[in-house]
């Protein structure tokens, strides 16, 4: 009995020097790896990609305090093309009353015709926040200045509708990446709106291209100048639904009806619009300024198209940007909605 009882004691001690199950034990390092980072330490920062030497950031440098501004003359070629009046409506058919002859369809007033700036000033500026500010004064009939926020490219963030904002794109939106020569990026443009159609109107074709490519770069003193062409085109054709005329006469019971007429539907006219813009600009890398700029905006349409959907001048017109020494004052009236 005793020597089974000094058995059990020992196995019991044994026991208990053993390691507890499911421990997992360290693996060693292999040689030469590099131990892992404290908890809470920062990662090393990624790699920056190496500069491409062959391509330039293009961006508009201003001093706060010290605005840059620019003027920008609209010279059109010939009249201004008068507007297209809406399609009319047609008068109805076989629903005379005997002997009766219809009223005649009452006169459409002809459309406002659209009254469009001769020309812009534009007035960049920058903040003490850093902030990029665009004052627009237009030059023409019934016009007022517009502001708008401007990031550091130019691109609109804030403010400015239809042509003011088009036309500024067209003249201060620079590339969001760097660029080398034959690469090519699009504006922040619209050209022809669409929600301004109206629900008579039933698209049938559009196409749009809007293209500015990076031609040259070249070396003038001590700057770089990148020279910039303009390649927009923007085509929409549809048909717009005429609205019957009520029957000058109501009609009886014994009128007839004319099939053909009620299977065909209502009348619908063909309606087009289309503009092209071509331009080139000689923007100075280091100074963050256009040297030169001048395009072109053609823009014609056909049938009863809605004037308010186009949205740049009518017919052909020659830009022209320079720039100008000093602002003009900060007007007090209300910006354009």
């Amino acid at each position: 009995m005793r020597s089974l009882f000094g058995l059990v004691v020992a196995l019991s001690l044994s026991a208990c020097k053993e390691e507890p199950r499911g421990q997992l034990e360290p693996i060693a390092r292999p040689p030469g790896m590099k131990d892992a980072p404290a908890p809470g330490a920062a990662a090393p920062a990624a790699a920056q990609p190496p500069v491409d030497p062959s391509k330039v950031t293009l961006r508009w440098k201003l001093a706060a305090g010290t605005p840059v501004t620019y003027h920008l003359d609209l010279e059109r070629s010939g009249a201004a093309p008068a507007p297209q009046e809406a399609a009319e409506e047609a008068p109805a058919k076989g629903k005379k009353g005997k002997g009766k002859e219809a009223a005649p369809a009452p006169q459409r007033p002809a459309a406002p015709t659209a009254s469009f700036p001769t020309g812009f000033t534009y007035v960049l500026e920058r903040a003490d926040s850093g902030d990029y500010r665009l004052r627009v004064l237009p030059e023409g009939k019934d016009t007022t200045e517009d502001t708008g926020a401007l990031s550091e490219r130019g691109f609109v963030l804030d403010g400015l509708q239809g042509i003011n904002r088009n036309i500024a794109a067209l003249v201060l939106e620079l590339p969001l990446a760097p660029v080398g020569p034959n690469d090519t990026w699009a504006l922040g443009t619209e050209l022809l709106t669409h929600d301004a159609l109206g629900p008579l109107f039933t698209t049938t074709k559009t196409e749009r291209r809007n293209r500015v490519k990076l031609t040259a770069l070249t070396q003038d003193g001590g700057d770089q100048v990148a020279t910039l062409e303009y390649d927009l085109l923007e085509q929409l054709s549809g048909k717009v639904t005429s609205r019957r005329a009520p029957p000058a006469v109501p009609a009886r019971a014994d009128d007839p009806v004319e099939e053909e007429e009620e299977a065909s539907g209502p009348p619908t006219t063909e309606a087009s619009a289309e503009v092209r813009i071509t331009g080139k600009g000689e923007f100075l890398v280091k100074a963050g300024r256009w040297r030169t700029w001048e395009g072109t905006i053609a823009s014609s349409s056909r049938g009863p198209f809605p004037t308010n959907a186009l949205q740049v001048p009518p017919g052909t017109v020659k830009l022209t940007l320079t720039a100008r020494e000093s602002a003009p004052p900060a007007a007090t009236a209300k910006p354009q909605q």
